[in-house]
């Protein structure tokens, strides 16, 4: 019922968001922005929930203001990042030190598995905005030093990798070299960095690489959403007859593994009309995006579909063991209202766009 409710009010939402006056609806964003800040430092005086501060608890319904900052992370990036006459180093640096803010107020709730959200965002905000491409190279860079780090052959390789890359775009040797040292320390920095997460996130991570060294503790969850997915074979058990999720063997079986669920109920041809349904959906966002005219608004809607995509990613990626337990719901599938409400609401964004995108250029 809450789910239908929440589900009632973002459509409701939408239409109303249609009929503001783009003027206002504009002139809101900053503001709202702002408040959302201050809630981002309120939540974290609230009640522990799972070891975490994420939700305000409002007549039995919880809100989690980590989700609406996403869209209105991206709305103020956008908007800041399409002026004119801003220098690509300032896009890059303006971008990245307003998105840098609400990330770390989500880091302490912790909750790092959202902030992944607002750096694919602004990912691809950036390449919306025409930022030449060694930038990009430079922003994913230390991603990749990480993932080396676990092997010293192959961090040696990929820095020399990187070093013939930004040679290639004809970078100076002082930027090539700052850029080489820089991915060099995240590297070798790795092992305080590894020691300073929790046992919880360790473990989500080990058991990533491997579910059966925890089979019943951290690996539990990965073990039994691949068994709940593999069971569905061809055509499923059918409509609420999924035993791995009646029988309680399959945890968070309504948010963060319901594509379980789905896998199990109706099979390969379920969960496949299913990734079909969002490859529609973000195909017609892309090519929306290509139609704007406002360049600030094919900024956002850019950044929109990056964290609308990479949250169906992550969350059907961890049902199928391809990416570690993060905890992201999958849009407009998985229940939680605030999720709902806020993925609705960023659609109607685009949809608003696309009303308005006659009108200027």
């Amino acid at each position: 019922w809450k789910q239908i409710i929440f589900a009632v009010i973002a459509l409701l939402a939408v239409a109303a968001l249609l009929k503001i006056p783009m003027p206002i609806f504009e002139l809101a964003v900053v503001p709202l922005f702002i408040i959302n800040l201050f809630a981002l430092i309120l939540v974290l005086f609230t009640p522990a929930v799972n070891g975490s501060h994420r939700w305000f608890a409002l007549g039995g319904i919880n809100l989690q203001p980590s989700e609406s900052a996403k869209l209105l992370t991206i709305l103020v990036v956008s908007r800041v990042i399409s002026k004119d006459h801003l220098t690509e180093g300032k896009q890059l640096l303006y971008g990245f030190v307003i998105t840098l803010v609400p990330v770390l107020l989500i880091i302490i709730e912790p909750d790092f598995g959202t902030t992944l959200v607002f750096w694919a965002s602004l990912l691809a905000m950036l390449i919306a905005a025409d930022l030449p491409l060694f930038y990009i190279v430079l922003m994913i860079s230390p991603v990749l030093s990480i993932v080396s780090s676990f092997w010293w052959p192959a961090m040696i390789a990929w820095l020399l990798i990187l070093i013939f890359i930004l040679i290639r775009f004809r970078l100076s040797w002082v930027a090539v070299t700052v850029a080489s040292i820089a991915n060099a320390f995240v590297a070798l920095i790795m092992p305080l960095f590894w020691n300073g997460l929790k046992d919880y996130q360790q473990n989500r991570i080990l058991t990533f690489i491997d579910p059966m060294r925890d089979p019943l503790g951290a690996g539990y969850q990965i073990i039994q959403a691949k068994i709940a997915v593999g069971s569905g074979a061809l055509t499923g058990k059918g409509w609420l007859a999924g035993t791995q999720k009646n029988m309680n063997f399959l945890p968070e079986h309504h948010t963060d593994f319901i594509f379980s669920v789905i896998g199990e109920e109706f099979g390969f041809l379920g969960s496949l009309a299913l990734l079909l349904a969002f490859s529609y959906f973000f195909w017609r966002i892309s090519v929306t995006t290509t139609e704007l005219k406002v360049r600030e608004r094919r900024i956002a809607a850019a950044g929109i579909m990056a964290y609308l995509m990479l949250q169906s990613f992550i969350n059907i990626g961890m049902n199928i063991g391809l990416v570690p337990a993060t905890g992201i719901p999958l849009p407009f599938i998985s229940y939680g209202g605030s999720n709902l409400l806020i993925n609705t609401i960023a659609v109607g964004v685009i949809l608003k766009y696309m009303n308005e995108r006659g009108f200027m250029k």
